[in-house]
């Protein structure tokens, strides 16, 4: 009977057990991938410039086409991926032959001690695509057989369906060298259509379709009163939001409804229209377009609702960044060095991210009807329009104590509005 009990305990004693060494096998107080530094403007700068050199849109079907891509240019990528999808950073090392992949998971089950879940994957090229060579969560390896299935099951749970997996046909090799990772890669006549649908699920495409349905009603009903008058952007965000607060209140995500509210107006506001991003939309119905103007200019609206857009996916460093540079092309080559188009950016920038971390406030606020004066602060004694010598001789540069001491004045600005608080 005593051997028995005692066989008993043991075996109580290891199943429970079992998921306290699992944990400490699997989990750690610290991320093996440590916090950005910041996103400077030269690696923003490059990569909007990969970008535009490989547009999908003016690719010829058929042609084989190379981009090489250092490990800063991927860092981007990667914790912009890993940031929205699971709140989480990420890296790569690329070595000859190699890359070998980080990613680190906070866990929310007790936040006051700090649990994350670090895994690696080791990548090895081959002729076409790379396979993986070694899967370790934690300080636990993994067979290699199981990193598909896990793979597809995360994928899935952050909104990444198959669809994106069947573009593998596009790429034809990927090489790794020393800091550099050279993709081959050929677009086909639907590629762009097959991409846009990766990227959108079938659940954020309805999400999006209520919203741009509403906001056919708005401008028709704008039209019907007053004719082809610029639309205010209060004027809509109000009616849009009020949307947004009855979808969540019958059981939808407030930030995923706040999410498609503020990029279904970004793309209005643009020209380009949800169409541009959901292939399907060409059958929508279609809100005429009109000008939306935001204290009383029609460039403050693009800066502001682009800028929400950018922030809701979580990447405020890289949204800052990218305002930047615009601002910084502009005092070289175009329309000079704006700090009111800057402001505009940032106060789009709180907005996103207000969006994206008090849903439900936003929603409450922004229904109940919103003036322009909250949304942005006063920015007509500010200085634009200055070209490179200009914006040089009077605040010394990007980082220079004169340009951050009027940075601190529009965030200051910024902070002192209501709608923010």
């Amino acid at each position: 009977m005593t051997t028995l009990r005692t066989s008993a305990l043991a075996l109580l004693a290891t199943v429970l057990g079992l998921p306290l060494l699992l944990g400490a096998l699997v989990l750690s107080f610290e991320a093996d991938v440590p916090a950005t530094d910041g996103v400077r403007l030269a690696d923003v700068q490059h990569a909007l410039s990969v970008v535009r050199n490989h547009d999908p849109r003016r690719a010829t079907p058929g042609q084989v086409t190379a981009v090489a891509l250092n490990e800063r240019d991927l860092a981007l990528l990667m914790n912009h991926g890993a940031h929205r999808a699971f709140g989480g950073r990420a890296e790569v090392r690329l070595a000859p032959g190699t890359a070998t992949l980080h990613a680190s998971q906070p866990l929310p089950l007790l936040p006051s001690v700090g649990l994350w879940l670090n895994v690696e994957g080791v990548l090895q090229q081959t002729g076409g695509l790379p396979e993986l060579a070694s899967l370790r969560v934690g300080r636990l390896p993994l067979p290699t057989a199981l990193a598909e299935p896990l793979i597809k099951r995360g994928l899935a749970h952050w909104g990444i369906g198959e669809e994106l997996l069947d573009l593998r046909d596009v790429v034809d090799r990927v090489a790794f060298g020393q800091d550099r990772l050279t993709l081959v890669y050929r677009w086909q006549a639907d590629t762009t259509s097959r991409l846009l649908s990766a990227l959108t699920p079938g659940a954020e495409r309805e999400r999006l379709r209520a919203y741009s349905d509403r906001l056919v009603r708005l401008v028709d009903a704008h039209i019907a009163a007053v004719g082809e008058r610029p639309l205010i952007l209060a004027q809509l965000l109000g009616p849009i939001f009020k949307l947004a607060r009855e979808r969540s209140a019958a059981g939808g995500n407030a930030a995923h409804e706040n999410r498609a509210a503020i990029l279904t107006l970004a793309l209005y506001t643009t020209g380009r229209g949800v169409v541009a991003i959901v292939p399907a939309a060409h059958d929508w119905p279609r809100p005429i377009r009109l000008l939306v103007t935001l204290g009383g200019r029609d460039d403050f609206p693009l800066h502001f609702m682009i800028s929400a857009a950018l922030a809701m996916e979580g990447t405020s460093p890289l949204v800052n960044a990218i305002g930047l540079a615009k601002e910084v092309a502009d005092s070289r080559h175009g329309s000079g060095f704006s700090f009111n188009d800057l402001a505009a950016n940032k106060a789009g920038l709180r907005f996103g991210r207000m969006a994206l971390e008090q849903p439900g406030a936003l929603q409450q606020r922004v229904a109940a009807g919103v003036a322009e004066a909250s949304l942005m602060p006063k920015v007509d004694d500010l200085p634009e329009f200055l070209d490179q010598a200009e914006f040089v001789a009077r605040f010394g540069g990007v980082g220079a104590p004169p340009y951050q001491r009027l940075l601190a004045d529009i965030e200051r600005r910024i902070g002192g509005l209501t709608l923010y608080r």
